[in-house]
C-alpha cells in the first residue's frame, strides 16, 4: 500500500508536468474523475455485503454512537493540534475531517479550497493510517476493545479492519466496519460542509 501511494504520488507529480495546461484545466478533470471512482467504490464495497445491515442490528444501540464521537474526536483533536502549529482553526478542522480517508478528502480539499491544505490532508491522514497501524494492538490492551476502533476512522472497513480484528473480538471487528462504514459516509458531507463554512 505504501508503494502505491508513493507511486501514485510520484504519478501525478509526472502528470501534472507533462500536462499542465491552463486555468487548471487537466486538473479539474483528473480531480473530477478520481472522486467520481473513489464514490463509486464506497457504494460498491457497501453493496457487495448483502449481511452488513444485520451486522449492524447484532450491536448494542450505543454502539451506533461510536463514529459519530469519533468524527467529533478528530474534527476537535485536529483543531487543538492546529491551534499549537499556529494554523487557523477552520482549516485544521478541515484537515481533521477527512477522518483517515487521505485520498478522498485530499481531493476534496485541493479540487474545492486549497492545494496546499489538501496536500497536508493527504499526508495527515496517511500518518494516520501508518499510526493506526502500529498501536491498534496497544489501545486494544490498555483502553479497551471498542477504543482500538478509533484510530483507523474511516480505514476500520477495510485496511486496518483485520488488525482490530486480530486484537479484539468478533463483535468488535463488526463495530470496526460499521464504524468505519459510517465515517466514510460522512467525509463527502463535512468535509464540503466546512469548506463552505470556511470560504464565507
Amino acid at each position: 500500500m505504501t508503494w502505491k501511494i508513493l507511486g501514485s504520488l510520484v504519478a501525478g507529480v509526472c502528470g501534472g508536468l507533462l500536462l499542465n495546461l491552463p486555468g487548471g484545466e487537466a486538473l479539474s478533470l483528473v480531480t473530477d474523475l478520481a472522486l467520481a471512482a473513489l464514490l463509486f467504490a464506497v457504494g460498491f464495497s457497501l453493496g457487495e455485503d448483502p449481511e452488513l445491515w444485520k451486522k449492524v442490528r447484532s450491536l448494542p444501540p450505543i454502539s451506533l454512537a461510536v463514529p459519530f464521537l469519533i468524527a467529533l474526536g478528530s474534527i476537535l483533536g485536529a483543531t487543538v493540534t492546529g491551534l499549537l502549529c499556529r494554523m487557523a482553526p477552520g482549516e485544521a478542522a478541515l484537515v481533521g475531517s477527512g477522518f483517515g480517508w487521505y485520498s478522498l478528502s485530499a481531493v476534496l480539499i485541493a479540487q474545492s479550497y486549497d492545494v496546499a491544505l489538501g496536500t497536508l490532508a493527504l499526508l495527515t491522514n496517511i500518518f494516520r493510517e501508518i499510526l493506526a497501524i502500529l498501536f491498534i494492538p496497544t489501545v486494544a490492551k490498555y483502553f479497551g476493545k471498542a477504543a482500538a476502533v478509533a484510530p483507523g476512522g474511516a480505514t476500520a472497513m477495510d485496511v486496518t479492519l483485520p488488525i482490530v480484528a486480530a486484537h479484539t473480538d468478533g463483535r468488535t471487528a463488526i463495530l470496526a466496519f460499521y464504524s468505519g462504514t459510517v465515517l466514510s459516509i460522512l467525509v463527502p458531507i463535512v468535509v464540503p460542509f466546512l469548506i463552505q463554512l470556511l470560504q464565507r
